[in-house]
């Protein structure tokens, strides 16, 4: 069978770059590898792709290819190109998990390459107004720590490892595999020293070979002011241990914050429920309203209605990636009594008949209507 033009068996243009072959080769090996197609031509085909890959990708032979064609890459009698001094190991290796071919050497992964370790959590319970003003709280965290025995060898003291005899101390294993292309190494990490390069003949008694122990671990945590359910605390290190030198991970606080007898919190404003009878909501008043920094006096103005909002400024909750703080917020409600004396009923009889019936619907307020035309 006639060969097929380098550049048409990848499907590239003559002026592609090393980057446009290299895209076209991944692409077709991912297609036409046997070891992913199984149809009778793919194993043909693969060679076939392998051959373009290997004269285009050469910076010598490309250039021959390109002046004198198969001549000018073929050896005496025709032969087919030397593909000894060619390396696919990287784009078969990230395609199929395979190590080197035909021999040569290619480029391991370190296996003992630092690795950071793994985050944690905690939870903190809170006061209502703990969130709001912020506070020191102890926790208690259980995490591994560098063993006290052996200072994270794994060995018992006075003992030490010794390099691993199934892989050389290399942490990996090599296997040769034949495939029609050739020779083909698989690295795999070793299963006895699990890529360490070296085992524990004797390993210390209280972390058992670890290398850490557990423990349970005291650490303070400063809670900012004005602190909610949503919101995380990022201790950084402070989590497992990283290996091979790696860095810590990280201990994430969350919160769980208890309600409060009277106040209610939205966002950085404290909502407060506040009953007044019908004559102070009448007639007016001065009341003492609770907040979260102490009692203050609050003017009731003569014919509140229930459901009237005060806005007591600056008790809220603090801002916490801001400055200043939030309002208090007083939603006022009439108790209507549900017992009254003899005295009580007379005097307010007398009222009723003065002020006459005001059994009447409600109207709609304008801005009720607003809602229902923009759909509110």
């Amino acid at each position: 069978m006639a060969q097929r033009d380098y550049y048409e068996v990848l499907g590239v243009d003559r002026s592609a770059t090393p980057d446009d072959l290299k895209s076209a080769f991944r692409r077709l090996a991912r297609q036409f590898h046997p070891d992913v197609n199984k149809s009778p031509e793919a194993e043909e085909k693969f060679k076939e792709i392998n051959e373009a890959y290997a004269v285009l990708s050469d910076p010598e032979k490309r250039p021959a290819y390109d002046r004198y064609g198969f001549a000018g890459v073929n050896g005496a009698g025709g032969a087919a190109p030397d593909f000894s001094t060619v390396d696919l190991s990287d784009i078969l290796g990230e395609l199929f998990g395979m190590g080197s071919m035909g021999g040569m050497g290619g480029r391991a992964r370190s296996r003992n390459a630092p690795r950071r370790g793994e985050d944690i959590g905690t939870r903190v319970h809170l006061t209502f107004e703990e969130a709001v003003f912020g506070a020191e709280k102890q926790v208690e965290i259980t995490r591994d720590d560098v063993c006290s025995s052996c200072r994270g060898s794994g060995a018992e003291p006075g003992t030490s490892k010794t390099k691993c005899t199934t892989c050389d101390g290399r942490g990996e294993v090599r296997q040769v595999r034949q495939t029609f292309l050739g020779s083909m190494v698989q690295v795999t990490t070793c299963p006895a020293c699990h890529g360490q390069g070296e085992v524990i003949n004797t390993p210390c008694k209280t972390c058992r070979g670890r290398g850490l122990e557990r423990r349970t671990i005291k650490k303070v945590v400063v809670v900012p002011a004005g602190i909610d359910r949503d919101t995380q605390i990022r201790l950084a290190g402070e989590g497992q241990p990283g290996a091979a030198g790696g860095p810590n991970g990280n201990l994430y606080v969350e919160f769980e914050i208890e309600s409060h007898k009277y106040f209610r919190r939205k966002q950085n404003d404290i909502l407060l429920d506040l009953n007044i009878n019908f004559a102070q909501a009448a007639l007016g008043d001065e009341v003492e309203v609770p907040t979260i920094d102490g009692p203050t006096r609050l003017k009731i103005p003569p014919g509140t209605q229930p459901g009237k909002v005060f806005t007591i400024k600056g008790k809220g909750v603090p801002r916490l990636r801001s400055t200043g703080r939030g309002d208090q917020i007083v939603v006022i409600n009439v108790e209507v009594p549900t017992k009254l004396s003899n005295d009580q009923r007379k005097l307010i009889e007398q009222l009723g008949k003065t002020l006459g019936s005001s059994v009447k619907p409600q109207e709609r307020s304008f801005v009720d209507m607003l809602k229902d035309v923009l759909g509110g």
